[in-house]
């Protein structure tokens, strides 16, 4: 009896490996646009599927290759772009034209209000990040699941800057310290485990200080990640 080949068991879905995320990186120096496409490729998550060097060809490689998302540079100098913004009109042009891209962000500059103009259509699908958080690939790969989930995220520093402000200003701070620490993480584009997790606090005690936060904003409260980050712009917004 002639015996057939051995086979195993069909792979089902479980066997599988993740989709890993589809992204286009830009930046104008070569060196850095590189070293970004490297540092994600060796993540395992994300599949670099362009690397361009400026904002119109970022724009239109978005439109021809449709990536999950796309991180880039805030500066990328070119002719009939404003300058200083071409990354945040880039982001811009890309939603407008298809507002399932996630794009992130990365910046030199602490100051608001580039942070305000990158969200000032809306928070979903959007993050803002200063360019030292590309050597943390946790907290880039996290802003980068956030945005293609269609997330928020926004650089504690930039945050941290805000009260800051405030605090020098002598205002009467809105919020208990528990609060800001809150503040800060659902910035980051945290839920309320990882939050509780970041913070070593329970579920209960985080869902408190979310409530609580939502309430002094005058906003009703939300489990939407871009929700949340709306809320610290609104009160950021006031510094």
């Amino acid at each position: 009896m002639t015996e057939g080949p051995v086979t195993g068991p069909a792979a089902g879905p479980a066997d599988r490996e993740p989709r890993r995320l589809r992204a286009l990186v830009a930046d104008d120096h070569y060196l850095v646009r590189e070293g970004t496409r490297q540092l994600l490729e060796s993540s395992g998550e994300v599949a670099v599927v362009g690397a361009l060097g400026g904002a119109a060809e970022l724009v239109d490689a978005a439109r021809r290759l449709g990536p999950d998302v796309v991180v880039t540079d805030i500066r990328m100098p070119a002719e009939g772009w404003r300058q200083g913004f071409e990354g945040i009109d880039a982001a811009h042009r890309i939603r407008a034209a298809d507002a399932r891209v996630g794009v992130v962000v990365l910046s030199q500059f602490a100051d608001s209000i580039y942070a305000f103009e990158l969200f000032r259509g809306g928070t979903e699908g959007l993050a803002y990040l200063l360019k030292d958080r590309v050597g943390d690939l946790d907290e880039l790969l996290g802003a980068i699941r956030s945005v293609a989930a269609g997330g928020s995220v926004i650089d504690p520093k930039v945050v941290e800057g805000l009260l800051a402000r405030r605090a020098v200003r002598g205002e009467r701070e809105a919020f208990t310290p528990r609060e800001r620490d809150v503040l800060r993480e659902m910035a980051r584009g945290r839920s309320n485990g990882g939050i509780a997790r970041a913070l070593s606090l329970s579920i209960s005690a985080v869902e408190k200080n979310v409530n609580s936060i939502f309430l002094k904003l005058g906003l009703e409260a939300s489990p939407d990640i871009h929700r949340r980050v709306a809320a610290v712009l609104a009160y950021l917004g006031g510094s």
